[in-house]
């Protein structure tokens, strides 16, 4: 069960803008993920939700897509997600956004599998200035945005794939626009 929601909780680029996700949702999704497992058991991670549309059309401008993929826009106009969580790091719980990195990483990983298990996909979204998302959507400078997690319905297939023998893992899109994530065999990650 955990692996299917794994295999299925791609990152996804293109998004049908017709199925909303509500706020109700989102609160559901976070009240997993503050849940988890956070070093020292600080729990500086805060959470902005956004399901306005005209604030995640603001947030949207404010991101990068797919830098491995130079030729095509994503998500197409007309293919936004309908959701972001802004992920935070709380400066009055511990004053460097770095000591969260792992925390981060694994409240992200659960909200993603979270909203796959309720038919939603999402992207993390790494590539955005942190003053200007929080400056747009008037989050508190005390709270540090580290992390973009966009969500909505997806409209796209993602493939994994096996690596093929030139060792590339870059991720790649075929003429049909089939969206293809190359993953490195069992035996390539184990170590002897």
């Amino acid at each position: 069960m955990l692996r299917s929601l794994v295999i299925n909780s791609r990152s996804y680029r293109s998004f049908d803008e017709s199925k909303t996700i509500s706020e109700e949702t989102l609160r559901e999704i976070v009240d997993t993920v503050r849940l988890c497992p956070s070093a020292v058991n600080r729990q500086p991670l805060k959470y902005k939700l956004c399901t306005d549309k005209t604030e995640v059309e603001k947030v949207m401008a404010l991101t990068a897509w797919a830098g491995l993929l130079k030729d095509i826009t994503l998500p197409p106009e007309g293919h936004h997600p309908t959701a972001f969580v802004i992920i935070c790091h709380d400066t009055t719980v511990s004053p460097d956004p770095k000591s969260s990195a792992v925390d981060v990483g694994i409240a992200a990983q659960t909200m993603m599998l979270a909203a796959c298990e309720m038919g939603y996909g999402g992207c993390m979204i790494g590539a955005f200035d942190p003053d200007r998302v929080g400056e747009t959507v008037r989050i508190s400078a005390k709270y540090h945005p580290v992390l973009l997690v966009a969500l909505g319905v997806p409209d796209e297939a993602v493939f994994i794939t096996e690596i093929g023998k030139d060792g590339d893992t870059r991720y790649f899109r075929d003429k049909a626009g089939i969206h293809y994530v190359p993953k490195r065999a069992i035996d390539s990650v184990i170590i002897d």
